[in-house]
């Protein structure tokens, strides 16, 4: 029964950390950036909706500041490529990194400034709440992270494989010049690629919080989720999901049958074999660029 509770736990928290490293790979496969500011993204989706929801605050009910929240950071993504990274177009890649980085800062001490640096909770209708099978006993709020997730990942799929948008998002990160004659607006389709990222982002931040505690610190979870995007492979939006919930799994076990210190390596430690064994990822998707 144990084993499996840590498997529930350790499935919804790497739900958490794949929907984070999704946010990587849509930008990394549009743009070839990492925006290291995307579990900082998450965080900051987390305190909007709990600004939103909190009675101190707006007040208003779980069910519309969820929606209202990912609108938000949908645009906050738009508007970071349109007014900002478009500015870096034709630096180089690492000056791109070092901008995320340092937004992800801004993110931070704008969530400390805003919401203050103490542990708060998302007032959630599903917190608290337990479904009990065969004597085992599973918090609701871990289901529907896992539920939601599994959910998101089929509708980003048919999202990318069947509509118009979808399928110019996949031309613009294959091959932009191409995209470019074929009519397609790269720059815009490179915002709303950052505007996705941010819905995302979005999303995993409310289901987090919604089974447990956020402070400006919880951006920090970016450094794991982007090691699950690498395991799972970079260009991959299925590896990214898989690396999360690889990283979600072995926290648990390895907490509960190595020890603390040897579980806060493990995640870090596959990551350093499959830099070595499979450098690419576990599902990755490389292409020959011709010259």
């Amino acid at each position: 029964m144990d084993a499996l509770q840590l498997l529930v736990s350790g499935l919804a928290n790497g739900c958490v950390y794949g929907l984070i490293a999704m946010g990587f790979v849509l930008i990394y496969k549009a743009t070839e950036a990492i925006n290291f500011a995307q579990g900082d993204m998450m965080m900051l989706g987390a305190f909007v909706a709990l600004g939103l929801t909190n009675h101190e605050w707006w007040g208003w009910p779980f069910w519309v500041a969820v929606p209202v929240t990912i609108a938000i950071m949908a645009l906050i993504g738009y508007l970071l490529d349109a007014l900002l990274l478009r500015r870096m177009f034709g630096q180089s890649q690492i000056a791109v990194v070092i901008l995320t980085i340092a937004l992800g800062f801004v993110a931070r001490f704008a969530a400390g400034a805003i919401w203050g640096h103490e542990p708060q909770s998302l007032e959630s209708p599903i917190a608290g709440q337990d479904v009990r099978f065969a004597g085992l006993v599973l918090g609701m709020d871990e289901l529907f992270v896992i539920i939601v997730t599994l959910l998101l990942t089929v509708g980003m799929f048919f999202f990318f494989a069947r509509t118009k948008l979808g399928v110019a998002m996949q031309a613009a990160s294959q091959n932009q010049m191409a995209a470019y004659y074929m009519g397609i607006s790269v720059k815009r389709i490179h915002s709303m690629i950052w505007a996705l990222a941010g819905a995302v982002a979005a999303i995993a931040g409310i289901l987090f919080a919604s089974k447990g505690s956020i402070d400006p610190s919880t951006g920090l979870m970016g450094i794991k989720a982007f090691a699950a995007a690498v395991i799972g492979g970079l260009g991959s939006l299925p590896g990214a999901l898989l690396g999360g919930v690889i990283i979600g799994l072995v926290e648990p076990f390895s907490a509960r049958y190595l020890g603390g210190d040897l579980a806060r390596l493990m995640p870090y430690l596959i990551l350093v074999l499959i830099l070595v064994f499979r450098p690419h990822g576990i599902l990755s998707q490389v292409q020959a660029k011709k010259v």
